[in-house]
């Protein structure tokens, strides 16, 4: 079954090439990709929780604030945000491609888990050396997930040189271990 992204908004009746043409406009005017039905705004909550970690590494006492930072799904994120365009954006996401949609979901998932076991280390770190590496680990990584979920959002790949620095894989492995 064919996705329609072209039926959010459509008031053409007959719901031609003019209106899916319109439909696809209005999809761009309000920064949702029409191609995927999905909007970058998004990110913008996994954007904060980098910003909260790298405010942690650089100033402790920005534990809580990195603390109250609340998981949320796409339609929790539009429903509370100021997104000029919100109800569309979730009408799209509803009607979006279903493989793009899955597969952001699935990387909003592991940027959720990420940012949460990041908190729940730091937590439990008093060594600001080791909290610096924890943070540098998890910021690489979440910045990696963002930019997948970005190429997802609109509808590109993502080249193999995209993969992680191998410096971090291995600072990661040695803070684990």
């Amino acid at each position: 079954m064919k996705y329609r992204i072209g039926a959010v908004g459509e008031s053409d009746a007959d719901g031609g090439a003019d209106g899916a043409i319109a439909a696809a406009t209005r999809l761009a005017d309000a920064h949702i990709n029409p191609v995927t039905g999905l909007a970058t705004d998004y990110l913008n909550h996994f954007n904060e929780a980098i910003m909260l970690l790298d405010m942690v590494a650089a100033s402790p006492e920005c534990r809580d604030d990195l603390r109250a930072w609340r998981p949320t799904d796409y339609r929790g994120h539009f429903q509370q945000s100021g997104f000029k365009a919100r109800d569309l954006a979730i009408a799209a996401y509803d009607t979006a491609d279903p493989v793009a949609r899955d597969m952001l979901e699935a990387l909003a998932g592991t940027m959720t888990t990420v940012i949460e076991h990041t908190r729940t280390r730091l937590d439990g770190e008093t060594d600001a050396g080791h909290a610096a590496v924890i943070v540098e680990c998890a910021t690489a990584w979440l910045r990696l997930l963002v930019a997948q979920a970005g190429a997802v959002i609109n509808n590109q790949r993502l080249a193999v040189s995209d993969a992680p620095p191998q410096d971090a894989i291995d600072r990661a492995m040695k803070v684990a271990g």
